[in-house]
């Protein structure tokens, strides 16, 4: 929330404010607030936020308009405190038994807050919570940059693929990468790709694309299953997110042509035409390929492979998986990656994919420099 007028801090009702700045716990309505511990997701950020409930009974009537209104104040220093608000329609309720769920987030950057909350109805009766969160990166996470500012609180982002900020790049010569992109869900026995999924693989491509060494990107974004290529970006200086969610729109996982059931290891065939192809038109300084693992019933045959011939740049493979322990031993792309003698990387938390970015782009400079100057023989 800001004001209308200047873009500051809002303008709230004399009520409102009363309840925020006495920090006393209002229960008019009955409800159960439950603060989220910050937690740093595959996007770099702290989400945090609250889950809460009413008891159904408490709302009966002809209908009513919840208003949920709180501000996340960050501590030290004079940093302003953020405000939100929510509106929640209420039905009308009659001899309702059972609690109502609600739920609201933001994210954070790394520090210390104070969180103001409170719900009123329209004949003004309050519900009130007060609680501190801290945001922190573990031992272990020390080297991951914060994609949120210190002390900074964002509003949650409901849009996946909005787009990127522009990056600034380093000066010289930029590197330029290709990724394949395999578009799939976790489990391969999915039918849909859960919001976790897709939340997590476009991460892994939009800290790439925040990389400042990198230069020039070409995207192949594809699904196995379905034998397709669902969107393609060539040699351009950012990745274009809106046009690629648009596109995987299309995706329809679950329907399997019938053309594909009487093609015996059609999936093995596409990958195999998908890497001769997408590795004969360009010289790229490095290929990525990004996803969970595809087990297909055959692997792409080494004379298909060997047809590909030597790259002459550095392959590598960040393999998203939520659970690695699941299934952990090598699918198709795992053995393509080895044939190329390149590198893998599972990615199944935040410091994986920090680890991965960061090494894969220092090997890809590495191999280019030695491609200019020539092996160092001595």
């Amino acid at each position: 929330m800001t004001d209308s007028q200047t873009g500051g801090r809002p303008i709230l009702m004399n009520g409102d404010m009363a309840v925020l700045e006495a920090g006393e716990v209002r229960r008019d309505i009955d409800c159960r607030v439950i603060p989220d511990k910050p937690a740093l997701g595959f996007d770099l950020k702290f989400h945090s936020g609250y889950t809460l409930s009413v008891p159904l009974a408490d709302l009966e009537g002809p209908g009513d308009m919840l208003t949920i209104l709180f501000r996340v104040t960050p501590q030290g220093g004079d940093p302003a405190p953020v405000y939100f608000s929510q509106q929640v329609r209420v039905p009308a309720i009659k001899d309702a038994k059972g609690d109502a769920t609600l739920w609201g987030a933001f994210d954070l950057g790394e520090g210390s807050y104070h969180v103001d909350w409170l719900m009123h109805d329209y004949i003004g009766r309050f519900c009130s919570s007060y609680w501190d969160v801290d945001a922190a990166l573990g031992p272990k996470d020390k080297q991951v940059a914060v994609a949120v500012p210190p002390k900074a609180v964002r509003r949650a982002e409901d849009e996946k693929f909005q787009p990127e900020p522009p990056v600034q790049r380093t000066g010289g010569a930029p590197l330029k990468v290709k990724l394949l992109l395999n578009f799939a869900p976790d489990r391969e026995d999915s039918a849909a790709l859960d919001p976790i999924d897709t939340m997590a693989l476009v991460s892994i491509l939009r800290n790439i694309a925040r990389n400042p060494r990198i230069g020039k990107f070409s995207l192949v974004a594809f699904n196995i299953q379905e034998q397709r290529v669902l969107y393609r970006q060539d040699s351009t200086d950012h990745i274009d997110f809106p046009a690629m969610g648009a596109a995987l729109r299309s995706l329809s996982l679950g329907t399997v042509n019938f053309a594909q059931l009487q093609h015996k290891n059609g999936d093995t065939e596409f990958l195999s035409s998908l890497v001769r192809t997408e590795t004969g038109d360009s010289h790229p300084d490095g290929l990525i390929f990004i996803g969970p693992k595809a087990f297909l019933d055959s692997s792409v045959s080494q004379d298909d492979l060997k047809q590909v011939g030597d790259l002459g740049y550095p392959v590598f493979y960040m393999n998203y998986a939520r659970d690695p322990n699941a299934a952990p031993w090598k699918d198709a792309i795992s053995r393509m990656v080895k044939f190329f003698k390149g590198r893998e990387y599972t990615i199944s938390g935040p410091r994986d994919l920090w680890n991965a970015v960061s090494e894969v782009v220092s090997r890809i400079a590495s191999s280019r420099r030695v491609e200019a100057t020539g092996p160092d023989i001595r």
